[in-house]
Order: structure tokens, then C-alpha cells, then sequence
């Protein structure tokens, strides 16, 4: 009877530190998940002799960050309109970013992503996947709790485009602009 008296004192006087934690742990953590669309214009880098406009087209992108300065990121976009003589660019990226600014509601990220381009040569000249590296930025604006407002920025690098016989295989160097809006599935406390 006096063990069984104990031992029950014993679990009630320990019960309260199982709770025993410190309030951010409690309340969660820095870390959010985004999912967006966007719309691009990129302009191709193609091939000598096609100096065409910009490439345009929709886009997806998913932003994990778990902690406060850094997070990972990808983005699919299909560039189909506008092309010079029909052509049109995918991208499919994937990579980290890391947060250089935060003021307010702006939050400026640098990020590295890498992945593939695949393009469609103006003129049915040929297509072609390829190796992308693409550095860039972000400018986030939390405009309310779960919508963010973006402004996004790649200069893309394919090392082994275009492949094509005949034609130099110096790489290629895309680059162009995004705007997009993403919602905030998880959302920082």
C-alpha cells in the first residue's frame, strides 16, 4: 500500500514537467509552407540569328522554410507564348534560398536553384533538355497572414546548350522576370 502511495505521488509530482517546456516550442516555430502561381517573361538566349521577344507563360512554385533564414524552393514554368518563330522553354528547378532581408513585411531572398530547361528551338530547328543552374532572387510581401505578393528574378545558365550540329555549344544563358501569388499553407506564428 505504501509503495503503490508513493509511486502515485511520484507520477503526479512528475506529470507537471512533462509539460515543462519553453514557450516557443509550445507555440511552434519559424517555419512556414507557400504554394503559388506566377507568370513569367524570360528572354530565351537562343540560338545566333533569332534575336525574337520574350518567351511568356504560368508558373508553380512551393517555398519550406523551417528555419528563420533559410528554406528550400522550386518552381515549374511553362514558357509557351510569344516565342520567336515558335519557341518555348520549360523550366523545372529546385534548390535553397536564404533570406538577406526582412523589414516589415518585405523579405528579400537569394536563391540557387538547379534542375532542367527543356526548349523548343524557333523554326522546329530541333529541342533539347538540358543541365539549368539558375541564381536568382525573391521579393516577398506578406500581404495578409497566409497571402504573399512576389517578384522574382533568375539569370539561368546551360552549360551544354544548344547541342545542335552545326551550331557552337557555348551555353545558354536565360534570364527573365516573375510576379506571382503564393498561399501560405503553414504559416510562421
Amino acid at each position: 500500500m505504501i509503495k503503490k502511495f508513493f509511486l502515485l505521488a511520484g507520477a503526479l509530482l512528475l506529470a507537471p514537467l512533462a509539460f515543462a517546456q519553453v514557450a516557443p516550442s509550445t507555440t511552434g516555430g519559424n517555419g512556414s509552407i507557400v504554394i503559388g502561381v506566377e507568370a513569367s517573361a524570360f528572354k530565351p538566349d537562343s540560338i545566333p540569328g533569332y534575336t525574337g521577344g520574350h518567351v511568356i507563360g504560368p508558373g508553380f512554385f512551393f517555398d519550406i522554410n523551417l528555419m528563420p533564414r533559410w528554406g528550400a524552393a522550386g518552381e515549374a514554368r511553362w514558357l509557351r507564348w510569344n516565342g520567336s518563330g515558335g519557341q518555348t522553354q520549360s523550366h523545372y528547378l529546385i534548390g535553397p534560398r536564404y533570406r538577406v532581408l526582412h523589414w516589415h513585411r518585405l523579405a528579400g531572398w537569394a536563391k540557387l536553384m538547379m534542375g532542367a530547361g527543356v526548349e523548343s528551338f524557333p523554326d522546329k530547328i530541333g529541342t533539347g533538355s538540358y543541365f539549368d543552374m539558375a541564381p536568382g532572387g525573391d521579393l516577398d510581401y506578406r500581404f495578409s497572414p497566409r497571402i504573399d505578393l512576389r517578384l522574382g528574378y533568375e539569370y539561368q545558365y546551360w552549360p551544354a546548350a544548344p547541342n545542335i550540329p552545326n551550331l557552337p555549344n557555348n551555353g545558354m544563358h536565360p534570364s527573365g522576370f516573375s510576379i506571382g501569388i503564393g498561399y501560405r499553407i503553414i504559416r510562421q506564428k
